[in-house]
């Protein structure tokens, strides 16, 4: 039976890719990005870092293993739309209990198939990421482009996906506190936190120093999370107010956040990095390690002479800033995901470390 298109993909440069609908039928306007992962749509639906973009999934089969509980990232997903070559919604998998359309429909995400996902990855890699529309296929083109002129995509997102009021994230006899700043928060990162015995108190974007101080936490942790982080203004006050007095670390979002407290700056990357293969050279050690990555501004290695950070890791692929450190303030912070949902498990020494800094902060607190 030859199906009929029912929706289609506008881009903001006028090109158009006609396709199939699944998820919810609604209309809305995201930004493109790629994402390169074989695996791991259900926790790139529900990472709160994609707030507001369309991924396109190059690997070209999605949904064949359905949802499982126990996966989800956030538990309102916030993604903007979900574009791919083939979709499957009858999954074959013991620990799938829902399709992802009824997910998407669930949190009002539209998704388009059929589509040809090599020849639109190329377009974001050589000419970037561009606001795009999904829509009915009866939508004049230029109807469409009318409303992706109007709409404008927010730059402080992580107010958007911050949780609203403190909350814990306990464990059976904690050795650690740390207060984690949710700038989109991924329920994995607390899973990792769990694993090495830490009682987490979650706060929201835009918590105070103050505040914080008051929780008397061994480690303040930033997290990931979307958007500018120019526009995170609160935060970058925050932790210029804390920095040398107790151990912070800060990975996507919290490192880019880390560098502008310092005086450096970032900039919006043509197309970002999105996938679970990107090569990170650790500069200390020589060592590489296959990264899981997910952000589309980055810090500007120039801007960072002069301050108090020094570069911990690079990119491989790109020579973009990946960490940076601050010794004697005990603050580090990568750009990529060491908690590795989804993707290679190089990273999770740099839990580890933190882990290490808490336990010589209290024993030089408890000495003095």
């Amino acid at each position: 039976m030859i199906r009929t298109y029912d929706r289609k993909l506008i881009i903001e440069d006028g090109s158009q890719y006609y396709g199939y609908g699944f998820g919810a039928d609604t209309d809305k306007v995201f930004e493109l990005v790629f994402h390169t992962g074989v695996i791991g749509y259900q926790e790139i639906f529900s990472d709160p870092s994609y707030t507001y973009q369309g991924v396109v999934m190059t690997y070209p089969l999605i949904g064949n293993y359905g949802m499982a509980a126990d996966d989800y990232e956030t538990f309102h997903p916030t993604i903007g739309a979900m574009i791919v070559r083939e979709y499957e919604d009858h999954p074959s998998n013991f620990r799938a209990e829902a399709t992802l359309s009824e997910m998407m429909k669930k949190f009002d995400v539209p998704g388009i198939s059929g589509i040809d996902t090599r020849k639109l990855t190329r377009s974001i890699r050589d000419f970037g990421s561009r606001k795009a529309l999904i829509t009915s296929v009866d939508t004049p083109l230029e109807k469409g482009l009318e409303i992706l002129k109007e709409t404008t995509i927010p730059g402080n997102m992580a107010e958007v996906v911050s949780c609203k009021e403190s909350w814990e994230y306990a464990t059976e006899e904690p050795k650690f506190h740390i207060v984690a700043v949710d700038f989109g928060i991924k329920h994995s990162i607390l899973k990792a936190w769990k694993k090495r015995g830490c009682r987490v108190t979650i706060v929201p974007w835009n918590t105070s120093a103050e505040e914080i101080r008051k929780l008397q936490p061994d480690g303040v942790f930033l997290s990931n999370g979307p958007g500018d982080p120019a526009a995170v203004q609160p935060a970058i006050e925050m932790i210029q107010q804390l920095r040398g007095s107790v151990p912070m670390f800060g990975i996507c979002l919290g490192h880019q956040l880390i560098s502008l407290s310092y005086g450096a700056k970032t900039y919006k990357m043509k197309f970002g990095h999105h996938g679970g293969n990107h090569p990170v050279k650790n500069i200390a050690t020589g060592k590489v390690e296959i990264t899981s990555q997910n952000h589309s501004y980055a810090v500007d290695e120039s801007s960072l002479k002069g301050t108090d950070l020094t570069i911990t890791h690079m990119n491989l692929l790109d020579k973009t800033v990946e960490g940076v450190a601050c010794e004697k303030d005990s603050i580090y912070s990568v750009q990529y995901h060491p908690e590795s949902a989804p993707g290679p498990q190089d990273s999770g020494y740099l839990f580890d470390r933190f882990i290490q800094m808490m336990k010589e902060g209290k024993a030089h607190a408890e000495k003095n």
